[in-house]
């Protein structure tokens, strides 16, 4: 297992769901090419299945339990410099098998088409589940967590040009 803290990643930041979508193609791309590889511990069909899967979790419900009161009020006090600043790798969800879910080892075509629906959904629908670290949040906060979420991740994603 490789420590996803000290690891070198992309430098990414998307301000649009559309910005997200073009380096989605710049991903498709480079696999097209054979010009591809991760830098973490997952593979890039791992990566896009989890981005996706936390993302339907907002219309379909978290499979993640809150966690206790005291540590939502801290997260919901980290909530505003993650919106702005990103978020840290490494991190595991305590008490979760793996440290985290939706990690599915699909195909790098599987995981972008189902990403691509959750990102086309995520533009139109507004959630349905509150998240479970920080409760209810505006859409616009949403939208801005899962970009940040997807730059931490994709971050993992090396291309050769």
């Amino acid at each position: 297992m490789v420590n996803t803290r000290n690891v070198e990643r992309r430098k990414l930041r998307f301000e649009t769901i559309d910005a997200l979508l073009a380096d989605l193609d710049t991903i498709e791309a480079a696999d097209a090419r054979g010009a591809i590889a991760t830098t973490g511990n997952w593979t890039v069909g791992q990566i896009l299945s989890h981005l996706a899967a936390w993302i339907e979790y907002g219309y379909n419900g978290f499979p993640i339990s809150k966690p206790l009161l005291p540590i939502r009020w801290i997260l919901r006090l980290m909530l505003p410099g993650m919106l702005r600043s990103g978020m840290r790798g490494g991190v595991n969800i305590p008490g979760v098998k793996g440290g985290t879910t939706g990690a599915d080892d699909v195909s790098i075509e599987e995981g972008l088409k189902r990403y691509r629906a959750a990102l086309a959904r995520l533009k139109t629908e507004p959630a349905k589940f509150p998240s479970p670290a920080f409760g209810p949040m505006s859409e616009e906060d949403r939208i801005r967590l899962q970009l940040r979420h997807a730059e931490l991740h994709l971050g993992f994603i090396s291309i050769d040009q």
